[in-house]
């Protein structure tokens, strides 16, 4: 079938889909991993012997960082921001590079549909099973399905599949897309795709 060209036929950019997905990950990251430094550390607030003449190192607290059970220096500290700042347009731009070097890659297959007739983890496994070998004649090993509405048959069936997602087409982004080797999307997601790459 014809495919949009404003969205498939795109020059790769590394240097935008790395700063993309590096943003998107970053983005992620809840923050919360915390340290307590040697002012947070319970105890300590007596010197632990006096400044001179016992021979020994001259410390001021057994809450120091050298000390085992002391402060930690340089550690993780919940106060940090890891957001980057990734617009409309870098992300868009990412979409239509990723999804256009998949085509080139030859990594990317439309269907017209797949609807089950039950909720069944072995159904799905063999119809991606005959999907691949009459379009690749070889095993998908990490696949990306895009639907355009939720199903949720589809997602029941797919929760025990290892090494594949189920992903609507409003909320696709170029990290998924990197994430997964092949991608296998519903022709009535197309419209979708290219309103979320064109808005």
């Amino acid at each position: 079938m014809k495919l949009p060209k404003e969205i498939f036929e795109k020059d790769f950019k590394p240097d935008l889909v790395h700063q993309v997905i590096v943003g998107m990950q970053s983005n992620k990251r809840q923050g919360t991993a915390h340290t307590k430094d040697r002012g947070e550390v319970r105890g300590g607030g007596k010197k632990p012997w006096r400044q001179k003449g016992t021979g020994r190192a001259r410390h001021g607290s057994i809450r120091s960082p050298l000390w085992i059970g002391g402060g930690v220096t340089f550690g993780p500290r919940k106060e940090r921001n890891y957001k980057k700042k990734v617009t409309r347009k870098m992300k868009q731009g990412a979409l239509q590079s990723v999804l256009s070097q998949k085509i080139k890659d030859k990594e990317l297959f439309v269907i017209d549909g797949l609807k089950l007739g039950s909720p069944k983890t072995k159904e799905l496994a063999e119809i991606l099973d005959n999907l691949a070998q009459k379009l690749t004649k070889k095993e998908f090993k990490k696949v990306l399905l895009i639907i355009n509405k939720k199903d949720e048959k589809l997602l029941r069936a797919a929760g025990n599949l290892k090494g594949l997602k189920v992903k609507e087409a409003r909320n696709l982004n170029a990290l998924d897309v990197c994430l997964f080797q092949n991608l296998i999307i519903e022709k009535d997601c197309l419209k979708t795709i290219e309103d979320l790459v064109s808005k």
